[in-house]
This record gives structure tokens, sequence and C-alpha cells, in this order.
């Protein structure tokens, strides 16, 4: 007897393009065992949705256009896996800057595809993430082994935010607002980056954590 065929994968595809979603549509639901079953045109929707939804993979765009620079996919990532921890995200993006790619891995995403490569590269993507690995487009891999393995000490999360936000122009004390912390401690920040990136002053700090991938200027 002929055992039963599995069910497909869920997908919520989230892109704020209509005709990106359309085009990811038909090409994964041309995949006997993927299914899309939502689109979501923002990174709100996209966390609402896939809550209701529970689906199997959620495809997250990196950015999202919008009046103020748009919801960013990774802070919608970093809120879906604080509701959802177990829910596998993939991102899927034009951009493959290093920073970009470690960003989306800290905040839980659990793969991070090219929208300029080959649909095999997706497809591989979303089933490893749905079985519990990592699904990550052969050039990501290849810039994460130097990340990995470079011996130059790394910045934490919250020292890149406090670099990004050095490199936008802002005062200690713009950033202390920003982040919901002391001058102080962005203070001990700034001494600690500086550190790190053998460096003695902001913008040296900025030009150096560019430079290394550690954040990039948008």
């Amino acid at each position: 007897m002929t055992p039963p065929a599995a069910a497909p994968l869920r997908l919520l595809i989230a892109d704020d393009h209509v005709v990106v979603r359309a085009g990811l549509r038909a090409l994964l639901d041309g995949e006997p065992d993927l299914e899309v079953v939502g689109e979501a045109g923002s990174g709100d929707e996209a966390v609402g949705l896939a809550l209701v939804l529970a689906p199997d993979v959620v495809l997250m765009d990196l950015r999202f256009a919008g009046p103020d620079g748009g919801q960013d996919g990774v802070e919608a990532v970093r809120r879906l896996i604080a509701r959802a921890p177990a829910l596998p995200v993939v991102m899927l993006t034009s951009y493959a800057g290093r920073a970009d790619v470690v960003r989306a891995l800290e905040a839980g995403a659990r793969g991070y595809v090219l929208k300029a490569g080959p649909p095999d590269d997706l497809f591989r993507a979303v089933r490893s993430a749905a079985a519990g690995g990592m699904g990550l487009a052969p050039e990501v891999v290849s810039d994460l082994v130097g990340h990995v393995v470079s011996p130059a000490p790394e910045l934490t999360l919250r020292e890149r935010e406090v670099v990004r936000l050095m490199a936008d122009g802002h005062s200690n004390r713009s950033i202390a607002a920003s982040l919901y912390l002391s001058e102080a401690t962005v203070k001990t920040h700034l001494v600690r980056v500086y550190r790190k990136l053998g460096v003695d002053n902001r913008a040296a700090a900025v030009s150096e954590a560019v430079r290394r991938g550690l954040i990039d200027l948008r």
C-alpha cells in the first residue's frame, strides 16, 4: 500500500512589491512540496499574518519601502521570533552585504537568499529552514566564512547600533535617547568600540566598521 504523500510546506511571503510576490508565488507553488498560504506587504503585516496562519516558513524581505524608509525586515524578524521562537524565517533580498547577513542571523533568521540568485537556492533554503537547518545562498556562505575566521574582535549588536547611529551624525545624547541608554553607557560603548577597532575618534570608528563589513551606510 502506497503511503500518503507528505503535506506541502506552508509558506508566507512578505515583500512590499506586488510583482515580486507574484513571481515568488508562481515559483514556489510550482514545487509539489511547497504551498504559499499568505502574502504580506509590510513588516507589521508579516508579523500579524504569521501569528495567525502559523506557516512552516516565512520569506521576509530585508527592507520595506515607505515614507520613512520602511519597516526594517530584520526588526520584523526580531519581533516575530520573540512571539514565535520556533518559526523559521528566510530573508529574501537584493543585498549581500556582510553586515546585513549578520544582522539578520543575529535577529533569528534561519536563511538568507538573494533575489537575483537561481530558484534552486530559494527552494533549498526554504526546505533546509523548515527541517531545522540553515538555508544560506552560496555567496553568503563564502562571505561569512571570512567573517567567522577573522581574528579581529567583533562588535556586539549594541556596539554596532551605536556606531550606525554615530555614522548618521547622532551625538552621544541623541544615541542615548534612541537606544534608551544613559550617556555614560554610550560613552562606555564607544570606548570599547575604539579599542576593538584600533581607532581613537568617531570618524575613524565609522570608517573602520564599514571597511570590516560590520555596518553599511545606506
